[in-house]
C-alpha cells in the first residue's frame, strides 16, 4: 500500500482516538496528534526531525481550524462567549500565534521537540493537580491581551488549541469558568487559523518537504484526522456523561508524561 494513502488511514484512526478523547475529557488534540504524527511520518516518510516537527505541529493546528468552529458554536448559543474577553484576548491571540509558528519554524527540530515535550509534562502535572484559584484582581485589557499573547504563543508553538493554558488563567482573573471554557473554544480557532498561516508561509518554499504538503501542513494527514474525529468527539461527549472522567484524566495525564519522556530521548 502506497505511504501516503496508509498514513491517510492511520490518521483516521488517529482522529477517531482524538475525537473521542477530545469529548470525553475536554482536550485538545494536538497532545496526542503532534507524537504521533512525530513517530508516523518518521517511519513512513523518514523525515528529517528539522522538517518532522513543525510539519506535526503545522498538520495538528489545521485540524483545529476545522473542527474548532462547532464546539465555538455550541457555546456562543448558550452564552459562553463573553464579547470583551474574546476580544481582547483575540487580540493577543493574533500576535502571540503568529510569533510562535516563527520561532518553531526557526530553531532545530531537536529542540522543538524538548520544548513540546516538556510543555506537553506541566500541561500534564496541572490537569492532575491544578486548583481553580483566583487573583483579587480582575483581569483589564491588557491583562486579557496578555495572556492570548502569551497563550497564542505556546500554543502554535505545540500545536495545541490553547484550552489547557488559556481556561487557567482566565480562572484565575475570577472569569466565570463555563465563560473561560467558550473563550478558550473560540480562541482555539483564532491560534489554529494565525498559526497555521504563519506555518504555511515559512514552510512554502522548503524543498524537503513530501509530497501533499501546503507549506508545513501535511494534508494527508490533516484530512484523515478530520475525517473521523468530528464523527467521533460527539460519541465521546455522550461517554463522559457516564464515566468517572476525574480517574480518566489522571490516568491520560500519566501516559501524556510517559510520551513527552519518550519524545525527549527518543527520535533525533
Amino acid at each position: 500500500m502506497e505511504a501516503t494513502l496508509l498514513i491517510f488511514l492511520l490518521c483516521a484512526a488517529l482522529g477517531s482516538i482524538v475525537g473521542i478523547l477530545a469529548g470525553l475529557l475536554g482536550i485538545g488534540g494536538g497532545l496526542i496528534i503532534v507524537p504521533a504524527l512525530v513517530y508516523m511520518l518518521h517511519f513512513f516518510l523518514n523525515l528529517d526531525l528539522d522538517v518532522l516537527m513543525p510539519i506535526a505541529i503545522a498538520t495538528s493546528l489545521a485540524t483545529v481550524i476545522l473542527t474548532g468552529f462547532s464546539s465555538a458554536r455550541s457555546h456562543y448559543k448558550i452564552g459562553n462567549l463573553d464579547k470583551h474577553i474574546v476580544f481582547y484576548c483575540a487580540l493577543g491571540i493574533a500576535i502571540g500565534a503568529t510569533l510562535g509558528a516563527q520561532f518553531a519554524s526557526a530553531i532545530s527540530g531537536v529542540t522543538l521537540k524538548r520544548i513540546f515535550a516538556v510543555f506537553v509534562i506541566l500541561i500534564a502535572l496541572q490537569m492532575v493537580f491544578g486548583g481553580r484559584y483566583s487573583s483579587k484582581n480582575d483581569a483589564g485589557k491588557l491583562g486579557l491581551s496578555g495572556i492570548g499573547l502569551g497563550s497564542g504563543f505556546i500554543a502554535a508553538m505545540m500545536g495545541i488549541g490553547g484550552g489547557a493554558l488559556i481556561v487557567p488563567a482566565l480562572v484565575w482573573f475570577k472569569v466565570d469558568i463555563r465563560k473561560a471554557i467558550g473563550c478558550a473554544a473560540f480562541s482555539g480557532i483564532v491560534i489554529a487559523v494565525f498559526g497555521t498561516a504563519s506555518f504555511v508561509y515559512t514552510g512554502w518554499t522548503n524543498p524537503s518537504l513530501p509530497k501533499w504538503s501546503f507549506g508545513y501542513v501535511y494534508l494527508p494527514a490533516m484530512l484523515g484526522i478530520v475525517a473521523s474525529s468530528m464523527f467521533f468527539a460527539p460519541i465521546g461527549a455522550r461517554l463522559g456523561q457516564k464515566l468517572d472522567t476525574t480517574l480518566l484524566k489522571k490516568v491520560f495525564a500519566g501516559f501524556l508524561v510517559l510520551v513527552s519522556l519518550r519524545m525527549i530521548i527518543g527520535i533525533e
